[in-house]
């Protein structure tokens, strides 16, 4: 008998294949986060992953670049194109997208306080195609709040800051209809230590802050608010608590369509909608058994896919070995093609949203979105998100949560395979030779502060100075900065010179550390690192006293904090001054302190001419006596190198168990004092 043709049949099967094709939603946007050594090298880069199926770029900046300064200033020694593309000038943009369309690619930028000034690159590179300005997409993350709280990258005071956003809000609602002017940014947050109730609270609180602060500006018409609300969007983490992650994505896209509706009056759906990229965790990342970050990355991926109703809008995906160093091409490769995996050769695409119904998941959602209605509840009380800042609230509460997470780790609470159970493993074939990561070369460098010096002598030094002083009267007279920025961008002017002129309206900001100087006496462990420490203070004849530095620009001061929170229970008076600090201002607060031991902290790549540089001056100084040890992301040979320079120990991300360290360094001090 024949086989009816919606049946199981060939053409039944057929027929279905054919149903589930036409029904089959577009898979969200495959970017893979990336941006190195020059322009140049970064535009072949991303010419080669579009290749790949990559559809859409996301663009890391170094640090020079991310904190307005040019590639020949003192503090971007050794940080140039470090961790990202180093962007000093039109050229440098101009060769960053060569090749590359913008009026059809869909650009995401991490940058935050030269948001604007990037942003104004950006626009007159497109300018310079043909590409009309309402066809450019992309998102800028423009988010300073999280930096003041995690990624350290800020650089003028909050109320400046918020006056920039706004500025960028209200220029591309106008100018570039299809650009998110905002991407409030959570994912640095969970990587300082955020709870997900955290995560929401102070991510929803920043979104809030920005658009009071557009509202309250009267610059937007009531009728055209809602299409700056449309616009902002979201980038978020996804740690490997997988089921609370899928729940922590359902209450941000409920609790955003809540208070664009309740606070703002949002009547159109589309525009309450909480649109979302994501990039999964990279603190969970680790050193022992890289091998394993595979499974982490594809199980977090899972936890903002799976979803259809808090699915993301697009994802980026860390390479298996960044706890290693910067990653390759090929691991980069490997990143992406877990995304098109997932999206072309699975059904996941296929059905509507497969958590709708669970009680299991009504229930956490309800009670993340209870305890985040608390917490903005709290905030709102304290006078909002850039209150909280900087009255420091905020980031004791990151440094609070980050502690007790480390704590578990080291107690074993809290299982990191690899890390503190389940130790025993075969070497590793893919972390085997002197390529198994990516390099920076020092000519790169080099070859940036040449081009920088040409380009300068190559354009109209007077033209210069008249943008340079009209960007200064829009910062003072609070015109919109956007305009201003283009014609600086035009006429040739410097990310440095966009960055000094701001300075000099706005004046520069640092923010709280967050580490209190009061001793926790709730730490399990220490009394016998407390009795060493106090026997050492008296034979040193003055409490022992460890100075915590963050030479360069790496603005990444968890690690440091934690350092730093841990030293101080342990016993020791600490100098923690914050981040962004010279060698020269590391070394004269070692004088002045009269530190028995320095501790550097680098997460950038630019450890060996930093920390080079500290001990020399160290020496020059005449307490070349006074050891010093460093922690970051050190490859094995780089480690023996600082140590062959007289660094008297080096940490990196396998060193976790920070009590450990406490007692490293009392014998370390201990072994260079006397028995007088």
């Amino acid at each position: 008998m024949p086989v009816p043709s919606g049946g199981r049949g060939p053409l039944g099967a057929r027929r279905t294949k054919m149903r589930d094709k036409a029904q089959r939603d577009k898979p969200w946007i495959f970017r893979t986060y990336a941006g190195h050594s020059t322009a140049r090298d970064s535009n072949a880069l991303y010419r080669k992953n579009l290749a790949k199926g990559q559809t859409g770029l996301s663009v890391a900046f170094d640090l020079p670049t991310q904190t307005g300064y040019d590639s020949d200033h003192v503090l971007a020694r050794g940080e140039v194109g470090k961790v990202g593309v180093p962007v000093a000038h039109l050229g440098d943009m101009r060769a960053l997208f060569s090749d590359i369309p913008l009026a059809s690619m869909n650009t995401s930028m991490t940058i935050n306080a030269t948001a604007a000034w990037l942003m104004a690159l950006y626009i007159a590179v497109a300018d310079e195609q043909g590409a009309p300005r309402t066809a450019l997409t992309g998102t800028i993350q423009n988010d300073i709040i999280k930096e003041y709280l995690s990624r350290g990258t800020y650089v003028f005071p909050p109320a400046p800051s918020m006056r920039l956003i706004k500025d960028v809000a209200i220029f591309t609602t106008t100018e570039l209809p299809k650009w998110n002017p905002m991407n409030i940014c959570s994912y640095h947050l969970q990587e300082a230590g955020a709870t997900p109730v955290q995560e929401l609270a102070y991510a929803l609180a920043t979104a809030i802050a920005v658009l009071d602060t557009v509202k309250k500006s009267g610059e937007v018409a009531q009728e055209k608010f809602g299409e700056v609300v449309g616009r902002i969007s979201f980038f978020v983490n996804a740690g490997l608590r997988f089921v609370t992650e899928i729940c922590k994505m359902r209450a941000f896209t409920e609790l955003w369509d809540e208070i664009t509706r309740e606070r703002y009056g949002i009547t159109d759906p589309k525009q309450r909608l909480f649109r979302y990229g994501v990039q999964v965790n990279s603190l969970g990342l680790t050193e022992p058994q890289p091998e394993n970050n595979v499974t982490r990355i594809m199980i977090e991926m899972l936890a903002v896919t799976l979803s259809k109703n808090a699915r993301a809008r697009a994802v980026q995906l860390p390479a298996w070995n960044e706890a290693l160093g910067l990653p390759r091409p090929w691991d980069q490769q490997w990143s992406l093609r877990m995304q098109q995996i997932l999206a072309y050769e699975t059904d996941l695409l296929e059905y509507g949203d497969l958590f709708d119904g669970s009680p299991e998941i009504a229930r956490k959602v309800d009670e993340l979105k209870r305890d985040a209605r608390e917490e903005l509840k709290r905030i709102d009380e304290m006078g909002g998100a850039v209150a909280a800042v900087e009255s420091g609230y905020m980031k004791r509460q990151l440094v609070d949560s980050n502690t007790a997470r480390l704590e578990a780790i080291e107690r074993g609470d809290q299982v990191v395979v690899g890390v503190n159970r389940y130790l025993e493993s075969e070497p590793s074939p893919l972390t085997g030779g002197v390529e198994a990561i990516m390099t920076v070369s020092e000519e790169a460098e080099i070859d940036q502060l040449e081009r920088l010096k040409a380009w300068r002598a190559s354009r109209d030094a007077k033209a210069v100075a008249a943008a340079l002083a009209d960007l200064k009267r829009a910062a003072k007279d609070g015109s919109n900065i956007m305009p201003a920025s283009i014609a600086c961008a035009k006429a040739g002017v410097t990310t440095g010179e966009w960055g000094w002129t701001l300075r000099d309206s706005f004046g520069e900001y640092r923010a709280p550390t967050g580490v209190g100087s009061a001793m926790r006496n709730d730490v399990g462990g220490l009394d016998d690192i407390r009795a060493d420490v106090d026997r050492l203070s008296r034979k040193l004849g003055r409490r022992l006293t460890f100075l915590v530095g963050k030479p360069g620009l790496d603005g990444h001061s968890n690690g440091a904090e934690q350092i730093a929170v841990r030293a101080r229970d342990a016993g020791m008076q600490v100098v923690y001054q914050g981040i962004r600090l010279t060698p020269e201002e590391i070394v004269e607060a070692a004088r002045e302190q009269k530190a028995h031991v320095v501790g550097l902290s680098i997460l950038s790549g630019s450890h060996l001419p930093l920390v080079r540089d500290v001990i020399a001056r160290l020496k020059q100084a005449g307490i070349d006596d006074v050891p010093v040890v460093v922690g970051g992301i050190i490859p094995p040979e780089d480690a023996e190198e600082l140590e062959q320079a007289g660094v008297a120990a080096v940490y990196t991300p396998k060193d976790f168990e920070l009590n450990r360290i406490m007692s490293d360094l009392v014998r370390i001090v201990d072994s260079r004092t006397g028995d007088g």
